[in-house]
């Protein structure tokens, strides 16, 4: 059922999940709520989308969504995987026993069939001069980054792809399968520049094909259709590429084409992404906000550039973005344009990004005339429809006083038109909480501490020196030890000597970013000589209580021999007990 998880896991996001139980609110990269464990009246409760998993400092439990499900509704893995299947909308049945090992068998197919594609198109854009002129002369990309974007060149042929991959044993359903080929069972693409969509990972799962020459009956772009591989809807192009960029600068720029994108990184501003020539849906912004909450739109500022922001500003809200709007200069019309004018204006537009509201506010108020009645009203009725779709009072609040000096009216008269065309919306209930057994504090709970910190911080694994593993209470403790002690790299992604312990691990750096991250290395190193101290002395504390017991049950029956090595070893622990506290 591996397949399966992951087919879920990609389909949910686990803060939509768990704000079906907890009332969450975004916190930085993460979101917190109380606790659904315990009665805390402080959020201990921890969400991070970017990393997928859960952690509740209450109780020191955490782990990725199906783990949360089986604590929250009292259910085993299997429960918890069929209710979340139904969510999701996935068929477990097409992954059970040969069902899913065939599914899992084509998705890798279609995924090698892609590459060994990309590659296809690569080799032939070195083939053809005229494909090459206008890759490198008239778009003016540089060999650097058509090797980035793996951009290549479909020939005007009927099937010379279609050719390649049968000769490498991939049989003609299975391209049509992964969009590979037309109806008629030859090459989609033909004669185009093609640039590789990539998911997340990097793995190529579809293709924008570009036209050299443009024509009147043929579309200058032409993409990948659905497939088990790619979702136009989720697909978000370029964001392989940008996502260390996107961390680095906390924020995104989206623009609407992919060529754009392209252009952009190669002049350095590398974190931009597109929505492949769709809509911005929920599922895009979702895929940006594990990587920052801030991201900065650069549409067109036409009719359908306007339309698609108000539709983003819901989206936005729902999902904890927080959205600004790039104007580009008069006259440009895409990003690209700009970039090959004046890059410095270019990086000078996303500085300057408007708030979408505000932005919003301006360009209402160019399409209306402002002095007459009318334009008032239909002013004020197109701005109040993007305000109510705020969340926050205050937010509306300032916004509304914007609406009121446009129009030369009193901020009550605003409200009022506000309430007398909102729909009260009933909060939602939250969904009860069904545990097995009260969840109760670990009492080994300061043992993932000490580890959270040895992984960020190598300076301090000189401090677990004392520690051996039979202190820790886990396997996976003790796999974590063992790691501290081999490497002296600080730790940001899940070393391959963790891949087992992946959710543990996950939980360790979302534990440490959460309470360790804007500590200086003086008190990191304090806290984690503290920690190992009582590390220590606890477990010094439970070898004691053990020779104790031992030490009665010998003199009750009276086993001297046995009374006297017990005293002996009691009192040696007893004088190393100070040591383990200093």
């Amino acid at each position: 059922m591996q397949d399966a998880k992951e087919e879920i896991r990609a389909r949910l996001n686990i803060e939509d999940v768990v704000s079906e139980y907890v009332q969450l609110k975004r916190a930085g990269r993460n979101f917190k709520g109380l606790s659904p464990f315990s009665g805390e009246k402080t959020p201990s409760f921890i969400v991070s989308p970017e990393k997928n998993i859960w952690h509740d400092f209450s109780s020191n439990k955490g782990g990725d969504v199906f783990s949360f499900v089986m604590e929250v509704e009292g259910i085993d893995f299997r429960g918890a995987l069929e209710l979340l299947a139904q969510r999701a909308g996935v068929d477990l049945s097409a992954y059970d026993s040969k069902g899913g090992q065939e599914l899992a068998r084509q998705k890798r197919r279609l995924l090698e069939a892609h590459q060994l594609a990309a590659k296809y198109y690569q080799q032939s854009l070195l083939q053809n001069t005229p494909a090459l002129e206008y890759v490198f002369k008239k778009r003016g990309l540089s060999k650097e980054i058509v090797q980035t974007f793996q951009i290549g060149y479909a020939p005007d042929a009927g099937d010379a792809l279609v050719q390649f991959l049968t000769k490498k044993g991939f049989s003609k359903q299975e391209l049509a399968l992964g969009g590979l080929t037309n109806r008629f069972g030859g090459d989609l693409f033909r004669g185009r520049m093609m640039v590789p969509l990539m998911d997340a990972s990097g793995q190529v799962i579809g293709f924008t094909g570009r036209i050299l020459a443009d024509e009147p009956n043929a579309p200058k772009y032409l993409n990948t259709p659905e497939t088990p591989l790619y979702n136009k809807s989720r697909h978000v192009f370029g964001l392989s590429q940008a996502k260390d960029a996107i961390r680095k600068s906390d924020y995104a720029v989206i623009v609407e084409g992919n060529l754009d994108v392209v252009s952009s990184h190669q002049a350095g501003v590398t974190q931009v992404v597109a929505t492949a020539g769709t809509a911005m849906t929920e599922s895009h912004l979702k895929a940006l906000v594990r990587l920052s909450p801030n991201v900065r739109l650069a549409f067109d500022g036409d009719a359908a550039g306007l339309a698609a922001t108000e539709r983003a500003i819901p989206i936005a809200q729902a999902v904890g973005v927080d959205l600004t709007i790039i104007s580009l200069p008069e006259g440009v019309k895409d990003p690209d344009e700009l970039i090959q004018k004046d890059l410095a204006l270019w990086q000078k537009a996303i500085d300057t990004s408007e708030n979408v509201v505000d932005w919003l506010l301006t360009q209402y108020t160019k399409r209306e005339d402002m002095t007459a009645p009318i334009g008032k009203r239909r002013f004020t009725t197109a701005a109040l429809a993007v305000v109510r779709a705020l969340q926050d009072p205050v937010e509306q609040e300032h916004f509304m006083q914007k609406i009121a000096a446009y129009t030369s009216t009193s901020l009550g008269t605003v409200k009022e038109k506000l309430d007398t065309t909102t729909e009260v919306e009933r909060p939602r209930d939250l969904k009860p909480v069904h545990l097995a057994e009260e969840v109760k504090q670990d009492p080994a709970a300061h043992q993932d501490s000490m580890l959270a910190l040895a992984l960020i911080d190598p300076a301090v694994r000189e401090l677990l020196a004392e520690v051996t593993e039979d202190m820790l209470a886990t396997d996976e403790r003790k796999e974590v030890l063992r790691y501290t002690r081999r490497s002296i790299e600080a730790v940001q992604a899940i070393p391959k000597e963790l891949q087992d312990y992946d959710t543990y691990v996950k939980i360790l750096l979302l534990k440490a970013d959460t309470r360790y991250g804007e500590w200086d290395d003086k008190d990191r190193y304090h806290e984690a000589a503290r920690l190992v101290r009582l590390t220590i002395t606890e477990h010094k504390q439970k070898q004691k209580d053990a020779l104790m017991n031992a030490l009665r049950e010998a003199e009750d029956i009276g086993n001297e021999a046995e009374a006297l090595r017990l005293r002996q070893a009691l009192n040696e622990l007893i004088k190393e007990m100070p040591r383990a506290k200093r």
